[in-house]
């Protein structure tokens, strides 16, 4: 039987909605959410994945802005605009788009923000209490997988959750995450990487999957035990001259054969990525109520 597929896409449209009432409720206390993005240079996908943000943003009533700066911005201009981000009281959330010119340390700028209104969660400061167990924003992705589970009925307690990749932006907030002592988290958790011995072995002695290890159709069906979820955070463009683009798009996972074999998967395009989005609009939310003291 061919897996069943978990909709991020319908999820994230559902989560939209509570947002939205969430900012209008907010907008009773003549308050609206606002969020700002940082951008250094013209990176294409940067480019539109902030269009699409600013997009969505507007759609559930929060305020957004984005703020481009040249490619060869000096750290200290850098720093100038943040510290005016972060001393506005109108701005409640704020965001660095990565990747930054090669000239920038990403640590040392995503340092700059005020713990309080970095909505993505990539502040030291913030890194920290999620690893301790105390997180005030969790990042985007991490979120948006552990309510994508959720709200599928896919339980992580006690469940062997194997995640493959160990970025700062997925793999290790994603494993601090899910194995926090607290109900509806309290995972047991292996985190792995393309260099990790026996790969294939630890992957399936996995109940739940989650593959973001940067390579396009990585994870094969020999890989997945039977029954096994699997959550694809993959987004890779491979040559294909019969797509009218010239590629198409796949995930970190052979689709076509990890769905027979797995009870569950996310679809690329339609799976995390909505949920990414969704979970951002809600930190802000959350920062806002925090600012404003509600």
């Amino acid at each position: 039987m061919a897996a069943r597929i978990l909709d991020g896409k319908k999820i994230a449209a559902e989560l939209r909605t509570e947002i939205g009432r969430e900012v209008e409720e907010l907008a009773g206390h003549n308050i609206v959410p606002a969020l700002t993005m940082v951008r250094v240079g013209e990176d294409p996908a940067s480019i539109v994945y902030m269009n699409a943000k600013a997009r969505l943003c507007d759609k559930v009533g929060v305020r957004s802005r984005i703020v481009s700066l040249p490619v060869d911005s000096s750290e200290s201009r850098v720093k100038g605009l943040l510290e005016e981000v972060n001393e506005d009281p109108a701005v409640h959330g704020a965001i660095v788009q990565l990747p930054l010119p090669q000239h920038l340390d990403p640590l040392r700028i995503l340092s700059l923000l005020d713990p309080a209104k970095d909505v993505d969660g990539f502040h030291p400061l913030n890194a920290g209490r999620l690893a301790m167990g105390t997180p005030l924003f969790v990042p985007a992705t991490p979120m948006g997988i552990h309510v994508l589970l959720e709200r599928s009925g896919v339980g992580v307690e006690g469940a062997h959750v194997v995640v493959m990749g160990r970025s700062n932006i997925v793999g290790k907030p994603l494993a601090n995450f899910l194995s926090i002592k607290r109900s509806g988290l309290n995972a047991t958790v292996t985190l792995c990487h393309s260099a990790s011995s026996n790969l294939e072995r630890v992957v399936r002695s996995g109940d739940i999957v989650v593959a973001a290890i940067g390579r396009a159709e990585f994870v094969t069906g020999s890989m997945v035990s039977p029954g096994a979820v699997v959550v694809d955070v993959g987004m890779n463009r491979v040559a294909d001259e019969s797509a009218e683009r010239g590629y198409r798009l796949v995930g970190d996972v052979k689709y076509d054969e990890v769905k027979e074999i797995a009870s569950a998967i996310t679809p690329v395009p339609g799976g995390v990525g909505p949920m990414t989005v969704a979970m951002l609009l809600r930190n802000t939310v959350q920062a806002c109520r925090a600012l404003g003291g509600l």
